[in-house]
């Protein structure tokens, strides 16, 4: 039987992926079978990524990487399509947070959040985009959004309304790239355990939305496996501007 899932012979790229879910997302490509370009600014941290899946038996290319500059964004491409070739998946992962109520929120804060999260989404799906279509192969792009872009908490202003705008870009992109034959979806993940939000999670505030959870408990990085591989591989063929939540059931809980 064909495994509809595997991704032997891909070639993924994914942003963000010296630690937290990039890693993570990284380490379940590799396991697919793709060879996997680790992006990310931390050069140390990805190469201790890079060494991991290799020590696993994959594949992986360390590169450095800043989403929020076109430059950087440019050159990175450059350097993985000359060492291993053209990307096939892009895994739109990088992302920060900011923490702080929007009537203190400083104006740099605000940048920096919308800067990585939603204008460095785009820098590198445009130059994927504009490389898949000059070689006119097909292609795979997997934002990673979150539950906070279709419903908001207190606190995360910036990050929210970066997140909503990847969720309406992943839609925009799909039904202007669809025609290159190039699918652009989103998976939009709940309260999963990661450095960006360990910290809430174990405070009051986190216990409590815990507790709104209606499966009553955080996700696990491996729930968002089978999305991630649904999206990047051709068992999502005739998927293009979906977004995907895996939250336990946050988003459907008006409680």
């Amino acid at each position: 039987m064909i495994d509809v899932f595997g991704l032997t012979g891909k070639i993924a790229l994914v942003t963000g992926a010296s630690s937290g879910l990039g890693r993570h997302f990284a380490l379940t490509l590799a396991r697919a079978g793709a060879s996997v370009a680790v992006a990310a600014r931390r050069e140390d941290k990805v190469a201790a990524v890079v060494s991991e899946i290799v020590e696993q038996g994959g594949e992986a290319l360390p590169v450095s990487m800043d989403v929020s500059n076109r430059e950087s964004v440019a050159d990175a491409f450059e350097t993985m399509q000359k060492n291993s070739g053209l990307v096939s998946i892009l895994v739109n992962n990088a992302g920060i947070a900011g923490q702080e109520m929007a009537i203190e929120l400083p104006e740099e804060v605000f940048d920096d959040v919308i800067n990585t999260n939603l204008k460095g989404v785009w820098n590198v799906a445009q130059e994927y985009a504009n490389r898949m279509v000059a070689a006119g192969e097909p292609g795979s792009i997997i934002n990673i959004a979150s539950i906070l872009g279709i419903r908001v908490a207190k606190g995360v202003l910036p990050y929210a309304i970066s997140k909503a705008g990847v969720i309406q870009m992943t839609k925009a992109l799909a039904l202007e790239w669809a025609r290159f034959n190039i699918r652009v979806n989103a998976i939009a993940p709940g309260y999963v355990a990661t450095d960006l939000n360990r910290e809430f999670l174990e405070s009051d505030g986190g216990k409590e939305t815990i507790s709104r959870i209606p499966q009553r408990r955080t996700g696990e990085m491996v729930d968002l496996e089978g999305p991630l591989l649904l999206l990047a591989s051709d068992a999502g063929a005739y998927m293009t501007g979906t977004v995907i939540p895996v939250d336990g059931g946050h988003v459907v809980n008006s409680v």
